[in-house]
């Protein structure tokens, strides 16, 4: 089960994530996605809470709101720092977690400490957890199929990049009427975009919709499949 939340409008659409206990938190650090922004305690049990940034954005773009609500949330869900005052929270993206098959289930490490940030939280703030709470949504998510999908869906990508190169390298041409060439791209550019807008962007991933039904996520990776072998 995996729970999510909804950070406030006015930060933008960002969607806040944990797992229900410390198994769902193994398949969080196995299938995150490389926008996503993990947060803990420091040094004091808690749950695993993620961030989810869009697309071409990292560490460097978080807000102090988004921070902010992310550390309330991680510090609220932490036994022993939930009645802590003056508590660190550690956050890092997720790839920079490493998780080694000596370590106890929920336990991670860190590939560069560098790359890790703290914030520190003085008390609990219940407005910013209240407001968290009221978007509150738990689901059973296939966090593997899900993964899987977002990786067709950017070796697709990439496939329509090299397609995109090709056929504008060799556009389609018209003759004027005193019998020169010239390229017509921009008809062909802006259908290029069209249809790579919705793939370069992982929102769709996070849509509740989308959430109810992994068969469905598995089967729009086959036909994402389906679709590559159309451009070999």
């Amino acid at each position: 089960m995996v729970i999510y939340f909804k950070a406030r409008p006015d930060l933008g659409d960002y969607t806040i994530f944990m797992g229900a206990d410390k198994l769902e938190n193994e398949e969080l650090i196995k299938y995150g996605f490389p926008q996503d922004i993990w947060f803990h305690v420091d040094k004091v049990s808690s749950a695993h809470v993620y961030l989810r940034l869009n697309k071409g954005e990292t560490i460097d773009n978080l807000t102090d709101g988004l921070i902010e609500d992310c550390a309330q949330l991680v510090k609220a869900n932490s036994i022993q720092g939930n009645k802590m005052n003056n508590v660190d929270i550690v956050y890092t993206p997720w790839s920079n977690l490493k998780k080694n098959p000596s370590m106890d289930v929920g336990q991670v490490g860190f590939f560069n400490p560098k790359m890790v940030r703290t914030v520190k939280v003085e008390k609990r703030i219940n407005e910013i957890l209240n407001r968290l709470n009221k978007t509150k949504v738990e689901r059973r998510t296939d966090l593997k199929a899900e993964r899987e999908s977002v990786n067709a869906a950017e070796k697709f990508e990439k496939k329509l990049q090299m397609r995109e190169k090709y056929i504008l390298k060799f556009s389609y041409t018209y003759k004027t009427h005193n019998g020169t060439k010239k390229k017509k791209r921009e008809d062909l550019e802006r259908l290029e975009s069209k249809r790579l807008a919705d793939i370069r962007s992982y929102k769709g991933f996070m849509l509740p919709e989308k959430m109810t039904s992994n068969r469905q996520i598995a089967s729009t990776s086959n036909s994402l499949k389906e679709l590559e072998e159309d451009f070999l």
